[in-house]
């Protein structure tokens, strides 16, 4: 078998009908004919059935699809980094991020790296904390931040940051009054709660019970954004890491200290291989110099060196 075959084959399983797969590839239909009976011939399996003129995938046709499909994809991040090659020149840096700092923190990382870095491609993805850590583990991303409920098992590490959580609510809440907001003023309040895997929240949980205070739960959501925008439409009062919070003051949401303290905690994740990289290196000094620069607001500690 050869390419051209494979690619003729992939369009007529991606398109439905040999007259679609010819249009796609700009060559005649019969030319696509004569390339799937060449692969059927090569491969030694039917990949179609012939219906009433109409070919229909085998469920052998479906598996070798299956495999024809990741060849192709390894192809495709093979354009995409000549892609990046062509346009950045060599260099490249890969990062994964917690949704509480991917639209906040990290954003203003990248410009402050940008600066002294104009000609290095960045990607930049969003995602959970584990997901952050198994795409760093597995040498998919060159850095990761996660929170600190992570297996850090088969990564390096370093601790980047502890943010003081703070209680938020819509202008109108009954709460709004008091300067600082305890865990016994949350007792039967409408209340937006982090996932149960959180461990903040595990840690806001643990000072509802010291005081026997019991908030009423009425949605959960892994997002300290999310919570941010729930409250904001008046669904209740949360409890959220102020990095994530960025904007929202501006739209009217209210602040408030809680007590006791409870603090957010997040990993720097590296992979073992790329941690002195002078690209990796770089992209961690901005980001502490982001989070040193952040809203004076935020009770903060930046990692060490």
């Amino acid at each position: 078998m050869n390419f051209r075959q494979l690619e003729i084959y992939r369009a007529l399983m991606v398109s439905g009908s040999a007259s679609r797969a010819a249009e796609l590839l700009r060559i005649t239909q019969p030319a696509v004919s004569r390339a799937i009976s060449d692969l059927e011939y090569r491969v030694g399996f039917s990949l179609f059935d012939r219906v009433k003129g109409r070919l229909v995938p085998t469920s052998e046709g479906q598996l070798f699809f299956r495999e024809v499909n990741v060849s192709f994809a390894g192809l495709d991040r093979l354009r995409a980094q000549a892609g990046r090659i062509r346009d950045f020149g060599s260099g490249s840096l890969k990062i994964a991020s917690l949704a509480a700092l991917g639209s906040t923190l990290v954003p203003r990382a990248v410009r402050r790296f940008r600066l002294a870095n104009p000609q290095i491609a960045i990607t930049l993805q969003v995602m959970s904390s584990s997901q952050v850590r198994d795409h760093v583990a597995n040498q998919q991303f060159d850095i990761g931040l996660a929170a600190d409920e992570v297996d850090l098992s088969g990564v390096d590490h370093s601790v980047f940051q502890s943010a003081r959580a703070v209680v938020v609510m819509p202008p109108d809440h009954p709460l709004v009054s008091r300067e600082v907001i305890t865990a016994q003023d949350l007792h039967n309040m409408a209340f937006i709660a982090l996932a149960p895997e959180d461990r903040a929240r595990a840690r806001m949980t643990e000072t509802f019970e010291a005081v026997d205070s019991r908030p009423h739960v009425v949605v959960e959501t892994p997002a300290s954004g999310t919570v941010c925008a729930l409250a904001l439409e008046g669904v209740g009062v949360g409890i959220v890491n102020p990095l994530a919070a960025e904007g929202f003051e501006q739209r009217g949401l209210v602040f408030r200290p809680y007590e006791p303290a409870v603090y957010f905690k997040s990993f720097i994740l590296f992979r073992p291989d790329t941690q002195r990289a002078r690209l990796v290196r770089d992209f961690t000094a901005a980001l502490n110099d982001a989070l040193r620069a952040g809203p004076a607001r935020q009770d903060q500690r930046p990692a060490a060196g």
